[in-house]
């Protein structure tokens, strides 16, 4: 298998697993919508500063999601916001390769969900993902369009997307220390509201008595 193969193969790999795990998810309305709600403010985050190359809001709502709710949440939001906003900024190839990274990004989120809690190591875990979203997608571009896949024609391609991957980085780091903390504490009140009424309809239950 060619190294562009091997790339093409694991990204649509990685994806159709990620959505697979997020289809079989037990239903919760409250949840469904919390994430339907993020999903949507991140594309109109995204769509907010088109004119801006690659300072988005997006990569901090992700990881936040993904550091509350949980990985299932994270990779939802994640692959469903490139693939809602594309549907005004153009759909392409590079779809599927934005939504496995940015559902990776939801991931990551819940993996390091105290540090990701916290607004600087948000504002750090966000740097990162900035460099790894560009390495990424020139990975998947260069795959997909070649018309060449080798290690050398990889670096050049870094070093002409450098200023992206920086400018990706940067506005992550501003976007945690200005949205980042607030939207954390939104969504730990909203998610232990949700607990609480749960442990609370069971306890209830439990009793013999039918809640509504």
């Amino acid at each position: 298998m060619s190294g562009a193969s091997l790339v093409i193969t694991t990204v649509l790999a990685v994806l159709a697993v990620g959505l697979l795990i997020v289809e079989r998810g037990t239903p919760d309305p409250r949840r469904i919508a919390v994430i339907a709600a993020l999903a949507a403010a991140a594309t109109a985050g995204r769509l907010l500063f088109v004119a801006i190359p690659s300072v988005k809001p997006v990569t901090v709502i992700v990881l936040v999601t993904g550091a509350v709710l949980g990985a299932r949440a994270g990779f939802t939001v994640g692959a469903l916001t490139p693939l809602l906003s594309n549907v005004a900024l153009g759909q392409g190839t590079w779809t599927p390769g934005q939504m496995t990274l940015w559902g990776l990004v939801g991931v990551t989120g819940a993996l390091l969900g105290p540090v990701c809690r916290n607004t600087r190591g948000l504002a750090l875990v966000g740097a990162v993902w900035g460099i790894l979203f560009g390495w990424g997608m020139n990975l998947w571009d260069m795959a997909v369009l070649g018309p060449t896949f080798t290690w050398s024609t990889f670096v050049a391609r870094a070093g002409t997307s450098l200023w992206f991957d920086v400018a990706h980085a940067v506005g992550n780091i501003v976007f945690a220390l200005v949205i980042g903390g607030g939207l954390a504490r939104l969504l730990v009140r909203y998610r232990n509201r949700i607990t609480t009424h749960i442990v609370w309809s069971a306890a209830v239950d439990g009793d013999g008595v039918r809640t509504v």
